[in-house]
């Protein structure tokens, strides 16, 4: 049985709730998915917030209010606070990081910044650094893999000239956090609070564990069907820590679309196309150049999204995945219409287009960009 917030709304698109119903448990019982849920936003307002399956392995209920792994929707709603920092002129997202650090990146060393964020000494000697800015990190486009550690040696890196091109990357995000945290005496995950999750009410959200979590906590579920503790994360992460419900996504992702806490400039700035993205898909990172007449057409990275232009205009997109989580949102700037879909199994993720083409009609979303070339992402 489904468990349901459902607001009243005359969207077409939500006029037969009962349809959704029946196509979200089809998709289930499909794919063996244990757990998903779906908020749907029209005109900036929730119009409807639902879950379905179970939660762990001894069957407790799916609720709108479980507490689930955000994974990289993350950065997503670290680029919106970041955005309100340059709205307020505190950060110039197009200034050197080298501005705001009193350091010198690389000097930043020890097991104390290592363990928290990353290994800035492998950048030494490499004076590329002083290129990077707050947005070519929330384009992705700082010239790092997603994350040093997973390099063949161990060793950050730049693979080409910041500013460039797009590859997807983490430690270009935990890099932004560092400089908040170091050079503004920042806690990310209190400023996040304080900013976001306090105004829209997110009050199960949040970038570390908290012990409440655990009363409606959600574990998950692998390609394989086994299933995988919920992780504790111990620190705020830029790149990936969030814990939420679907019910505060849902409130998120609504203050989002309408531009809640910014100027009508830096909200436009958000979803704005700002690198043209030009690899056949999003992973593996560091692909090659596809011909121009091979890319696709419209994609380009926004702050801390991906942006496209589709049937129904411009909108914007992030994906949340690892290996028991596969979580999607997905946004038209036209009526200002969204779906969030959070799923503590990663079977689910065949799942999303024709859950989104349900709920929002032809969008446009790249899937075979963001999911590799898969049977459920071809046209």
């Amino acid at each position: 049985m489904a468990m349901a917030l459902t607001i009243a709304s005359t969207s077409p698109a939500m006029a037969d709730h009962a349809a959704l119903d029946t196509l979200v448990k089809a998709g289930m019982a499909e794919t063996g998915t244990r757990g998903i849920a779906i908020a749907y936003i029209d005109q900036g307002k929730i119009v409807s917030v639902d879950s379905w399956g179970v939660r762990n392995a001894g069957g407790d209920p799916l609720t709108p209010d479980t507490v689930m792994y955000g994974a990289s929707l993350t950065k997503a709603v670290f680029g919106y606070f970041v955005m309100q920092l340059a709205d307020e002129g505190r950060i110039d997202l197009d200034r050197s990081i080298a501005d705001y650090l009193p350091r010198p990146l690389p000097d930043y060393a020890g097991p104390a910044i290592e363990n928290k964020y990353a290994r800035w000494s492998d950048l030494a000697g490499d004076e590329r650094w002083r290129k990077l800015t707050p947005r070519i990190l929330l384009n992705h486009a700082s010239g790092f893999a997603n994350f040093g550690f997973a390099e063949p040696d161990g060793k950050l890196r730049f693979h080409f000239d910041p500013g460039t091109r797009y590859s997807y990357s983490g430690d270009g995000l935990i890099l932004l956090q560092f400089v908040l945290e170091q050079g503004f005496g920042m806690d990310i995950g209190v400023e996040m609070r304080k900013r976001i999750f306090d105004k829209v009410g997110a009050t199960r959200t949040g970038m570390m564990w908290r012990p409440d979590f655990a009363t409606n906590l959600a574990d998950g579920w692998t390609i394989d069907g086994k299933v995988e503790p919920h992780d504790e994360r111990s620190k705020p992460r830029a790149a990936g820590s969030l814990d939420t419900t679907i019910a505060d996504m849902a409130k998120i992702v609504a203050a989002y679309i309408r531009g809640d806490g910014l100027k009508p400039a830096s909200r436009a700035d958000l979803v704005r196309p700002q690198l043209p993205i030009t690899t056949r898909s999003q992973f593996p990172n560091l692909q090659p150049d596809l011909p121009v007449a091979d890319r696709h057409p419209g994609l380009s990275a926004g702050i801390g999204v991906v942006t496209f232009q589709g049937a129904q205009g411009p909108g914007s997109f992030k994906g949340g995945h690892n290996d028991s989580t596969g979580n999607t949102w997905v946004c038209i700037e036209k009526a200002r219409r969204c779906v969030v879909i959070l799923s503590n199994d990663v079977r689910a993720e065949p799942l999303f287009p024709r859950l989104t083409r349900a709920l929002l009609g032809d969008t446009g979303v790249p899937w075979a960009w963001e999911y590799g070339d898969q049977p459920w992402t071809r046209p």
